[in-house]
């Protein structure tokens, strides 16, 4: 089948990877791509946020299977516009996508359906926002309601840092995302993602991680996009899996389809876990980034498989085939990440790395300019690897990084510690 997948980050580049080691693909295609994607895939340069051109696209390129990797896309209703063009689709719809594209909505739905997560408050104002930080004091955790890339949210461990997040979001440093703010109780404990398909009636888990969000070692400094993760989270025991499928999960995806909006894709939670339960931290609407690179490590081939009976209604019966492994991946970002940082520096030394089932650099954020590989974003690079034990997966990835010739990048040292 020929197969489309939308996004340019380390997370497309790992669904790309996987995806092109299925027997069931035959041309694969990525828009727009980037440097590391187009040693494996076409690459076209089509705006992917708007429907009709995708749709069009695909008609002039006989698509059969559209995979939406950013929730950019899903936000501005690109899977709706696939699925009414009769394009087998995954991803869920904009309405779903409000999981994700609105943190308000997100606890309405969990007031609805009683799902476990913390105490909040929206304002669409600064002053009562500062009133109830007054009131509530600190810890407390401040929230762009709306899509901010990953950074739109403040761990305040000071009533002054609360203070100043929401004068930051009302005074326009997240765009609209900051229109609506969100303060919710600090909740203690160990953060891990729980990735689950839903094919909008039934629900299957297909896997856990845990990420690094802080920029410096021992999990210090500012939040990013995330500096690392690894695969499975062993804080997600096969209990506290189930609870929060029962609780939270299940419950959920029911209220979804009660309203009419049916949630078909991915549902990325993002769990606190504390003495024995897990409760919602938040949801997203697609694949988790760097959480991809090590899922797609560690499933392979079969990732298509299960992302196709998503899209066609067949999760019911369908199953993951785990191997007894784990997965790890480091992200090299360009230093002064995640403040200002300067994109076009060489990195060179890739060529001389594995690439094989236990090895892989993932392209987040490069390109190619006068045949050399150069940095383009703050994420640049996603060096992952899988072993028999997590230290062995970390001891690979690092021996990868040490072979990885860029100056100007930089990455934390410690990923995996919690667990190791």
């Amino acid at each position: 089948m020929n197969i489309l997948i939308l996004g340019s980050g380390g997370r497309e580049h790992a669904l790309t990877w996987a995806v092109k080691q299925n027997p069931k693909t035959d041309r694969l295609i990525v828009a727009p791509g980037n440097a590391g994607i187009a040693m494996l895939a076409e690459v076209a340069d089509i705006d992917i946020l708007d429907g009709a051109t995708v749709v069009t696209f695909c008609e002039e390129n006989a698509v059969d299977f559209v995979i939406i990797g950013p929730e950019a896309p899903l936000a501005a209703g690109v899977a709706d516009a696939c699925r009414a063009a009769g394009l087998l689709t995954f991803g869920p719809s904009a309405a779903a996508a409000r999981l994700e594209a609105s943190k308000a909505f997100t606890k309405e739905i969990c007031d609805a359906c009683g799902a476990p997560t913390a105490a909040y408050a929206r304002f669409t104002e600064a002053a009562p926002a500062r009133a109830y930080v007054a009131a509530r004091g600190a810890p407390i955790v401040v929230k762009a309601d709306g899509l901010a890339a990953g950074k739109g949210v403040i761990v305040a461990m000071t009533e002054a840092e609360a203070l100043a997040a929401i004068d930051d979001m009302f005074g326009g440093e997240f765009g609209a995302a900051g229109a609506e703010v969100v303060i919710e109780e600090f909740m203690a404990g160990e953060e891990a993602s729980f990735f689950v398909l839903s094919d909008g009636e039934s629900a299957l888990p297909i896997g856990t991680a845990q990420d690094h969000k802080r920029v410096g070692e021992g999990d210090t400094g500012p939040n990013t996009g995330g500096m690392g993760a690894y695969s499975p989270a062993p804080v997600l025991t096969e209990a506290i899996q189930k609870q929060a499928m029962d609780q939270i999960v299940l419950p959920t995806i029911r209220e979804m389809a009660r309203r009419g909006t049916p949630y078909q894709g991915v549902l990325y939670a993002g769990l606190m876990i504390d003495g024995g339960q897990a409760r919602l931290v938040e949801y997203n609407a697609r694949f988790g980034d760097p959480e991809t690179q090590v899922l797609m490590m560690r499933l392979g081939a079969q990732a298509l498989d299960l992302m196709l009976a998503c899209a066609e209604g067949r999760l019911a019966g369908a199953r993951v085939n785990w191997a007894n492994d784990h997965a790890l991946t480091v992200v090299m970002a360009a230093k002064g990440y995640p403040g200002a940082y300067a994109k076009g520096s060489p990195i060179r030394g890739l060529d001389a790395l594995p690439e094989d089932s236990h090895h892989m650099v993932f392209h987040a954020g490069t390109t190619n300019r006068d045949g050399a590989l150069t940095a383009n974003g703050g994420r640049v690079l996603n060096v992952t690897a899988r072993g028999a034990t997590l230290q062995d997966a970390h001891d690979r990835a690092y021996a990868m990084v040490d072979g990885i010739d860029w100056p100007e990048g930089f990455c934390r040292r410690d990923i995996g510690w919690r667990a190791l």
